[in-house]
């Protein structure tokens, strides 16, 4: 059984889809529902996903697929409320009604970890070692690993075919171990930061793109250091 909140954000990108042929974007899922932060729209599509209603499609902007609806709607709600009411289908979906504002409910809840981003990571030609810290963004929780956690911004295009694009923040857990296929923040010569797929190759440590168009660079082991490893994404619409 769905909560109102979810019930809500279903018929909201349902009805959007049968208007436009597109999927909302997070800030308009997160007006319609009138929500104070990405994040609870994060936690509630998450769970419509775990639930099989909709489904992610990977490496596509707005990437969301209605599989199902609910058998029947939840009981009628009361339309002086703040915020997207399912009940009524007409024009402007999105736009916040003028009322008195709802009681915060469990989906409401912002259940964010404020994380400091530490510059711009290359995923593409090199660039100079991670920057000392410049702002801090607000991180789902259930992103998180335990232990220390970082953020990089991601400039350039070789880790595409990882789903991670230009302009992405991505979540790095700190650490200084790593298996071969894992995606890591490796220090090359302490000089210069990248993200790439580590690969062991005997005694050799490559660093693999995700991107045809760029080389497999391979060093000794005393030239890379891991800093961390891919937890987790952030992208904006």
């Amino acid at each position: 059984m769905l909560t109102r909140k979810q019930h809500e954000l279903l018929m909201f990108i349902n009805e959007r889809i049968k208007e436009s042929g597109v999927p909302p974007s997070f800030d308009e899922m997160k007006d319609a529902l009138d929500l104070r932060s990405k994040s609870g729209i994060h936690r509630l599509i998450t769970a419509l996903e775990e639930r099989g209603f909709i489904r992610r499609l990977p490496n596509r902007a707005r990437a969301l697929e209605i599989l199902k609806l609910p058998e029947s709607n939840l009981p009628t709600m009361n339309t002086s409320t703040r915020g997207f009411s399912p009940s009524v289908v007409e024009g402007g979906l999105g736009k916040k009604q003028r009322s008195e504002p709802e009681k915060t409910e469990p989906d409401q809840e912002i259940s964010g970890v404020m994380v400091p981003v530490m510059g711009r990571i290359a995923a593409g030609v090199p660039i100079s070692a991670i920057q000392h810290q410049s702002h801090s963004i607000s991180v789902p929780i259930e992103m998180l690993r335990g232990g220390e956690h970082f953020a990089l911004e991601v400039r350039g295009d070789s880790m595409i075919e990882a789903g991670i694009l230009d302009g992405d923040t991505v979540v790095i857990k700190k650490s200084q171990d790593a298996v071969s296929g894992d995606i890591v923040v490796a220090l090359v010569d302490d000089e210069e930061a990248t993200l790439k797929r580590l690969r062991k190759k005997g005694a050799s440590i490559a660093l693999e793109a995700a991107n045809p168009a760029y080389e497999t660079r391979i060093f000794g082991p005393d030239r890379v250091n891991v800093q961390g490893k891919l937890v987790g994404l952030l992208r904006q619409y």
